[in-house]
C-alpha cells in the first residue's frame, strides 16, 4: 500500500492539532505515512484567502476552537499561540531538509510542541535551540544547510506540486488513490480512505 501523504506547513495553527495525533492513529490504522512539508502561505497569498491574520474576530474563534477540540483529544495547548510566525519559511525549509535525511516526523512534533505549549515560535532561534539537540541535530548545521540552493528548490517544488494537484490548505491528506482531504476534522475520514483502496 502507498502511504499516506501529509501534506503541512509549520505555521497553520489546525495542524497542532493533527501534529499531536497522526502518529498514533496511523500506526493503529497499519498505515504508512509521506510528510509533505509545503508552503501553504504562498499558495494562499496567490488564492487572497489569508485566513486568520487581519481578522480578528475569526482569529478569535480560531483559537477558542483549537482550545476546545484540544481539550476533546486530551491535548495541552496555551492559547493564543504566537501568530503567525515571524520564520515560517525557515521553519519549513528544515522539514524539507528533515524529510531529506529522515527527521522530519519528530522535528515537526517537537516543534509544534514548544510553540502550542510553551509559546515559543517554530523555527524561531529558541525554539531550534531545544529542539534539534533532542533530534540530534546540530544547530548550526542545520541552520546552515537549510540555506543551501537545493533545498530552497525542494521547498519550492513541492509547494509547486502541492499547488498542481490543488492542494489549498494545510492539513491536507491525499490517499493513494489520489482523494484529497483538507482539515484536521478530515483526518480519520481520509486514514479510512486510504485504508480501503
Amino acid at each position: 500500500m502507498k502511504p499516506l501523504e501529509f501534506w503541512y506547513s509549520i505555521g497553520s495553527t489546525y495542524s497542532y492539532l493533527t501534529i499531536m495525533r497522526i502518529g498514533k492513529l496511523v500506526e493503529q490504522a497499519g498505515v504508512t505515512l509521506d510528510w509533505r512539508p509545503f508552503s501553504v502561505r504562498e499558495i494562499m497569498v496567490e488564492m487572497d484567502n489569508v485566513p486568520f491574520a487581519k481578522k480578528p474576530i475569526k482569529a478569535a474563534y480560531m483559537w477558542r476552537d483549537i482550545e476546545r477540540r484540544a481539550a476533546g483529544f486530551n491535548l495541552p495547548v496555551k492559547v493564543p499561540a504566537p501568530y503567525p510566525l515571524a520564520d515560517f519559511d525557515r521553519a519549513n525549509r528544515i522539514a524539507t531538509l528533515a524529510r531529506q535525511e529522515g527527521w522530519c516526523d519528530r522535528y515537526t512534533l517537537e516543534s509544534y510542541k514548544r510553540w502550542f505549549q510553551q509559546g515559543i515560535p517554530a523555527g524561531s532561534d529558541a525554539s531550534l535551540a531545544e529542539v534539534l539537540p533532542i533530534l540530534g541535530q546540530d544547530v548550526a548545521r542545520v541552520v546552515d544547510a537549510q540555506s543551501a540552493d537545493d533545498i530552497g528548490r525542494a521547498y519550492s517544488e513541492a509547494t509547486q506540486e502541492a499547488r498542481e494537484r490543488g492542494i489549498f490548505g494545510a492539513p491536507s491528506f491525499v490517499a493513494g488513490d489520489g482523494e484529497l482531504f483538507w482539515g484536521d476534522d478530515r483526518l480519520e475520514e481520509a486514514l479510512a480512505w486510504h485504508s480501503d483502496t
